[in-house]
């Protein structure tokens, strides 16, 4: 089990959950983690847990480490993920911001998994 983190400039980087290497993420609280997603670690496929049937939410390249969000038509490149665990969150005509580690990599498809599940969810509830 790897520890995700999300990078904060000038403080300790905030704990935010889990990857297992099974591929299921889990969400950091106070007693149990909650369960919230996994990743395919055959195919790269990222989803969601909910009601009903889980809602895939995007897919990694497992040669590259490119990661990107499911969408209506083509899907869109939203960042990478290398082969040390840290997170990179896609700039357009710049270069990519660091946003984010797991402490002990897996794979590609881990890591890019905690990025769509945990680090870019924390991003957009702090903005």
């Amino acid at each position: 089990m790897a520890k995700v983190y999300l990078a904060i400039p000038g403080a300790p980087d905030r704990l935010l959950g889990h990857v297992h290497e099974t591929g299921e993420i889990s969400r950091s609280r106070v007693g149990i983690d909650d369960h919230i997603g996994q990743v395919d670690l055959s195919s790269g496929k990222i989803t969601s847990d909910r009601f009903g049937p889980d809602k895939k939410i995007g897919h990694v390249d497992l040669d590259s480490g490119k990661v990107y969000l499911t969408k209506v038509g083509i899907d869109e490149y939203i960042g990478r993920v290398d082969d040390d665990g840290r997170i990179y969150r896609h700039v357009p005509m710049g270069s990519d911001d660091y946003i984010g580690k797991v402490d002990h990599f897996i794979s590609y498809a881990h890591s890019a998994g905690a990025m769509l599940l945990l680090v870019l969810p924390a991003l957009e509830a702090d903005e």
